[in-house]
C-alpha cells in the first residue's frame, strides 16, 4: 500500500478564489483518514489535487516518498470512488469491474480471476450479467468500490462516496467499507461533510474550513477536546452549547456567570484549567454538550443548577432533546437558544415547566471570543 504525504499543498483559481491554503496531512500506510467540513471548505479540491485531476499552485504530494506532482493521474496507482457512482451504463457489471484491467491489458484469465473474487467479497457474484440500472443505489456504490479494489491501487481515494444512499442504507455501508478497508489494509483518504461518517469511520480526522486545516487527531480527541470553537460547532450533533460567560472571584469561591445566572464553581478549579487564569472577570465562549446536562434531583448533585423554561422538546427514541433560551448580549434579541439531551424517563418534561439542570463545570470548554481558539482542555476525569 502506501504513505501519502501533502506539504504546503495550495490551490488558487484564476479568479483568485483560494480553495486550499497551505495545507499538511500525511496519511499512514494502512490508515483510514477522513477530510471532513462544510460545503465549499476544500475537501474535494485536496482530493483532486492528490488524484492528480486538479493542479496545485503550490506544494508538494509524494507517494512512499515520491513526488508525484508532474505524474499524469493514471500513472499514479490511485483508485477514486466518486460520489456519483461514475458507472458505464452500456457495459454489464462484469465489464465495469473488469474495465480498469482490460485497459492495462492484463491477461483475460487474471480479469476472471480478480473479478470474481472481488464481486463475491462485495455480494454482486449473481449481479455480473446485469447492467447498472438494474441494480439499488447500495449495489451500484458496491460495484463502483468493487471497480476500484480490483485494480489493487497503492491507496484509496474516496470524495462522499455514501451521500447518494438513504439513511438506514448509509450506515451498513459504513459497516461494510470499514470492514473491508481492514481487510485489505488499505490506505485511505476519504472526503464527507458528514461528521457522523467522519467520527465511525476516520482512524483520525482532519477538520477544514475555508481551506485550512483546523484539527487533525483521532474522533474522540477531537469531540472531546477541540481545538477550537469551530470544531467545537461542527463535530457533533446537535451541535455543542455556545454562551457568553465570566468567571469572577467571590467572598466563597470562584463563581461562573452565564445566561443571567451565578453558579458555583468548585474549590481548585482555575488550578486544573490554568489556560483560563489571564481571562478571569472578562467575556469568554463557554461551551458544552448537549448530553452533559442532567435534571437536577437534588442540589447536591452538582456544583452547578442552570434554572431553565422548556420550549420545546423533540423525543427521538431514547432521548428527549430539550430547546431552552438563556440570555446572552452577544446573540440575537440577547437570547441564546441552547439544547439539552435528556433521558426521557425522567418525570415533568413538557412545554413551558421550569427545570433545573445541572452539569459539571470541568466538562466545560471555554474559547477565546476573538480568535475562537480553545482557552483551556476540559478535565475528562475531575
Amino acid at each position: 500500500m502506501a504513505e501519502i504525504a501533502i506539504t504546503g499543498l495550495s490551490k488558487i483559481y484564476g479568479d483568485g478564489t483560494a480553495a486550499v491554503q497551505d495545507f499538511n496531512l500525511k496519511v499512514a500506510d494502512g490508515e483510514f483518514l477522513v477530510l471532513v467540513g462544510p460545503s465549499g471548505c476544500g475537501k474535494s479540491t485536496v482530493l483532486r489535487c492528490v488524484a492528480g485531476l486538479e493542479q496545485p499552485t503550490s506544494g508538494t504530494i509524494a507517494i512512499n516518498g515520491q513526488v508525484i506532482n508532474d505524474l499524469p493521474s493514471q500513472d499514479r496507482d490511485l483508485a477514486m470512488v466518486f460520489q456519483t457512482y461514475a458507472l458505464y451504463p452500456h457495459l454489464t457489471i462484469f465489464e465495469n469491474l473488469a474495465f480498469g484491467l482490460k485497459i492495462r491489458r492484463r491477461p483475460q484469465a487474471e480479469i476472471e480471476r480478480e473479478v470474481t473474487t472481488v464481486a463475491e467479497k462485495l455480494g454482486l457474484a449473481k449481479h455480473l450479467r446485469k447492467k447498472p440500472r438494474e441494480l439499488s443505489g447500495g449495489e451500484r456504490q458496491r460495484v463502483a468500490l468493487g471497480r476500484a479494489i480490483v485494480r489493487r491501487p497503492r491507496a484509496f481515494l474516496m470524495d462522499e462516496p455514501l451521500s447518494n444512499l438513504d439513511a438506514g442504507l448509509r450506515v451498513k455501508m459504513r459497516v461494510e467499507l470499514l470492514k473491508l478497508q481492514r481487510e485489505l489494509k488499505a490506505t485511505v483518504l476519504y472526503v464527507t461533510h458528514d461528521q457522523t461518517e467522519a467520527l465511525t469511520m476516520g482512524d483520525r480526522v482532519a477538520v477544514l474550513h475555508l481551506g485550512r486545516i483546523q484539527q487533525v487527531a483521532s474522533p474522540k480527541e477531537v469531540y472531546d477536546h477541540p481545538a477550537n470553537l469551530f470544531v467545537a460547532g461542527f463535530i457533533g450533533s446537535p451541535a455543542m452549547n455556545f454562551i457568553q460567560a465570566r468567571i469572577i472571584r467571590g467572598v466563597e469561591g470562584w463563581f461562573l456567570e452565564m445566561g443571567g445566572q451565578t453558579l458555583a464553581l468548585p474549590p481548585a478549579f482555575l488550578e486544573k484549567r490554568p489556560g483560563l487564569s489571564a481571562y478571569q472577570e472578562k467575556i469568554i465562549i463557554a461551551g458544552l454538550r448537549p448530553e452533559h446536562f442532567s435534571v437536577a434531583v437534588t442540589k447536591e448533585q452538582a456544583n452547578a443548577v442552570l434554572q431553565i423554561k422548556v420550549e420545546i422538546v423533540e423525543t427521538i427514541g431514547p432521548v428527549n432533546y430539550v430547546h431552552f433560551s438563556l440570555p446572552d448580549n452577544s446573540a440575537d434579541q440577547n437570547q441564546v437558544s441552547l439544547v439539552a439531551s435528556l433521558d426521557p424517563a425522567v418525570p415533568n418534561i413538557a412545554l413551558g415547566r421550569d427545570l433545573e439542570l445541572i452539569f459539571d463545570p470541568h466538562q466545560i470548554q471555554f474559547f477565546d471570543p476573538k480568535t475562537g481558539s480553545t482557552l483551556s482542555p476540559r478535565i475528562t476525569q475531575a
